[in-house]
């Protein structure tokens, strides 16, 4: 029985449709929403499947589900947003607003260095208690204090969880406000779109289950592991719970504020975004960040071999940046971020894209083949 699907789709586009019924049958597909627009005209807003992994529950037209690392991107949009306001600047050293960071090494270091991916502080060597991460003080604290992991600022590797709480504290310090306080009134707020960072408890029955792979990260660290191996453990699972594992459908999870992981949003609200990124940051007649700092936000911080992902990664001042291996299409001015399972947003300045797709089942992080058959049957539209 085919999966149910639902939405609209420009005639023009019968090939993303297409590309999204082939991601229920061939690809594994639960549940999922995409929204595309181009040129500030939407183009596709399609939804369908199942909201649980029992496929007991319909998708529905405004589902939200945790997004994952699509946060990082939204959460470099209102760092951006705190730098046009001139609060702080991408090169304010982050010991200047958070003096108990200037230790070990890390005095020097800016909000450059951390949206960049540079800190050396992908994770915290002590064991923290399991589901430390829903406490931001804890969190926040140990990474203040940790010895980063190689010289900080001469490398780059992904901050896969520390990310969000790096970049949310200097945030924090600097306004008053928590990240999550910041998308709702920053973002959310003037876009009428549906973000959230600690998403309110009345909203979580609009939530879709997650499925979760069978072969959750390890609550105990393994014993012998040397300093190569310490590192991708402990960016991974310290505390245990820190990727989501056990927990990403808890309302403990859902009501923290993890900047890295755990944003809950629906693919419209994640086009309207980008839509307006894709704009140079103003659409509709609502500007989120001034043409002129948009452009030093997507301008690249890192390039080369990444630390932690043992691959070429490229990143721009929160933003992921196309690679060949990896990109938003054929177009090299294209940003946004990827997120756990396959879920992506960015747009396209070049041809106006604003690109927004969410889904419940986890699948390839790196190269997903869901993402991929909806990206290109686009751009074989749009090329």
């Amino acid at each position: 029985m085919p999966t149910p699907v639902h939405g609209i789709c420009d005639a023009a586009f019968h090939a993303v449709r297409d590309a999204f019924n082939n991601n229920f049958s061939e690809h594994g597909e639960i549940g999922a929403s995409v929204c595309i627009t181009v040129n500030g005209a939407k183009v596709v807003d399609l939804w369908g499947g199942f909201s649980n992994p029992e496929k007991t529950h319909l998708w529905q037209e405004d589902q939200l589900v945790n997004a994952f690392s699509i946060g990082k991107g939204i959460t470099a949009v209102v760092a951006a947003q705190c730098v046009a306001l001139g609060f702080i600047s991408y090169d304010t050293r982050v010991a200047s607003v958070w003096p108990e960071f200037a230790v070990n090494g890390k005095e020097t270091l800016t909000l450059r260095d951390l949206l960049g991916h540079r800190a050396g502080l992908p994770a915290v060597r002590t064991r923290l208690p399991a589901n430390s991460m829903f406490n931001w003080k804890l969190m926040t604290e140990s990474l203040a204090a940790e010895t980063p992991w190689w010289i900080p600022g001469q490398a780059h590797g992904y901050h896969v969880n520390t990310y969000g709480f790096l970049v949310g504290e200097v945030l924090r310090r600097t306004t008053g406000k928590t990240v999550g306080q910041l998308i709702t009134e920053m973002i959310a707020a003037p876009l009428n779109a549906e973000i959230y960072l600690g998403t309110p408890a009345h909203l979580h029955s609009r939530i879709a289950d997650y499925e979760w792979p069978s072969d959750p990260f390890p609550e105990e660290e393994p014993a012998g592991l040397d300093e190569e191996q310490l590192v991708q453990f402990n960016t991974y699972s310290n505390p245990s719970g820190l990727s989501g594992a056990g927990v990403v459908n808890t309302a403990p999870w859902r009501l923290a504020e993890m900047p890295s992981t755990n944003v809950h949003a629906s693919a419209r609200a994640i086009s309207t975004l980008y839509t307006s990124l894709a704009h140079g940051g103003t659409h509709h007649n609502v500007t989120l960040l001034p043409s002129a700092v948009l452009d030093i936000t997507s301008s690249e911080v890192s390039m080369g071999d990444d630390r932690i992902l043992h691959r070429v990664s490229r990143f721009a001042h929160g933003f992921q940046l196309p690679i060949p291996e990896r990109g938003f299409g054929p177009n090299t001015e294209s940003f946004g971020h990827f997120g756990a399972g396959g879920s992506v947003g960015f747009c396209d300045p070049k041809v106006k894209v604003g690109f927004g797709y969410v889904m419940n089942q986890m699948g390839p992080r790196w190269q997903n083949p869901r993402n991929r058959a909806l990206i290109e049957s686009l751009y074989s539209v749009l090329q």
